[in-house]
C-alpha cells in the first residue's frame, strides 16, 4: 500500500473548474492578430507547453515575439487586460447562467470533483488550490461552484509574484510535510514537472490525447479523465 498522503494541492482551471474552457482558443486568437497567420502553430505550442503557467508570462513571451518581428510592443500588463476582457465576455454568460440557476454547479466541475473531495477530507487531508489565474477570479470562482469549504487555502496569480504553485509546494514542504505525502493534481505540464522536482505523487487529468502526451512526458504518475472512479483515486492518494 502507498503511503498515505497528508496534503494535495490541485490546479483549478480544468482539473476542478470548466467554467473557463476555451480560454486556449481566445488567447490563440489574440496572439495570432497580433502575430499573424503564420505564427499560428507557434502560438499554440506556446499556449500548449505555458498551461498552467501565470497568464503574464504568457504575455510577456507575446510581446518578445513581437519584438523579434520588428514591431513595437506594449506592456506585456496591456495584452493580459486585453485577453482578460476578451474571456470575461464569454466567462460572464457561464457566470449568469450559474448565479441565475440556469445550469447546476456540477455542470461546470470535472465528473466526480465533490465526491473525490469529500473523500479526502474526510480523511483528514489537507487540500488547497494553486492557480495561474489570478488569484481573486480563483476565489469567485471557487465559491460560486461550492466548493471553497474543502479547501485550507486557495491561492492564484499575484502580480509581481513567482509561479503560486512552486510557492504553495515549498511552503507545503517547508511546514514538515514530506514530498512522499504530497500529492499535486493537474491538466498542465507546469505542476506536473514541479510536483516530481519536490517528490510528490503526481496526478495528470485529461480527455485530450496531445494533452495526455505532454502530462506523460512531464512525468505524471497517473492520468485520468476525471474523478469517476473513485477507489482507484484514492488508492493512488493511499487510502485503500
Amino acid at each position: 500500500m502507498k503511503t498515505p498522503v497528508t496534503a494535495v494541492m490541485f490546479d483549478f482551471d480544468g482539473t476542478l473548474s470548466s467554467l473557463r474552457n476555451g480560454w486556449d482558443v481566445i488567447m490563440a486568437q489574440m496572439m495570432i492578430e497580433l502575430l499573424g497567420e503564420n505564427a499560428a502553430e507557434s502560438v499554440w505550442n506556446h499556449i500548449n507547453e505555458s498551461n498552467g503557467f501565470q497568464t503574464i508570462y504568457q504575455m510577456k513571451w507575446l510581446a518578445e515575439q513581437i519584438r523579434l518581428n520588428n514591431g513595437t510592443a506594449a506592456d506585456p500588463l496591456e495584452y493580459k487586460t486585453e485577453f482578460d476582457r476578451r474571456l470575461m465576455e464569454m466567462f460572464t454568460l457561464r457566470r449568469a447562467s450559474l448565479t441565475d440557476g440556469i445550469v447546476n454547479r456540477r455542470d461546470f466541475l470535472i465528473t466526480g470533483s465533490i465526491e473525490l473531495l469529500e473523500a479526502l477530507q474526510a480523511r483528514g487531508v489537507m487540500l488547497l488550490i494553486a492557480s495561474g489565474t489570478d488569484e481573486p477570479d480563483v476565489k469567485i470562482e471557487a465559491a460560486m461552484l461550492g466548493i471553497s469549504g474543502y479547501f485550507h487555502s486557495i491561492n492564484g496569480a499575484v502580480p509581481g509574484v513567482e509561479c503560486s504553485k512552486n510557492t504553495v509546494i515549498n511552503g507545503l514542504l517547508s511546514s514538515g510535510i514530506p514530498g512522499e505525502r504530497l500529492a499535486v493534481v493537474g491538466d498542465g505540464r507546469i505542476e506536473i514537472t514541479v510536483g516530481r522536482k519536490h517528490g510528490a505523487r503526481t496526478l495528470g487529468v485529461t480527455r485530450d490525447t496531445a494533452v495526455h502526451n505532454r502530462l506523460v512526458k512531464a512525468g505524471a504518475d497517473m492520468i485520468v479523465e476525471d474523478f469517476t472512479d473513485l477507489e482507484r483515486l484514492m488508492c493512488f492518494f493511499g487510502y485503500a
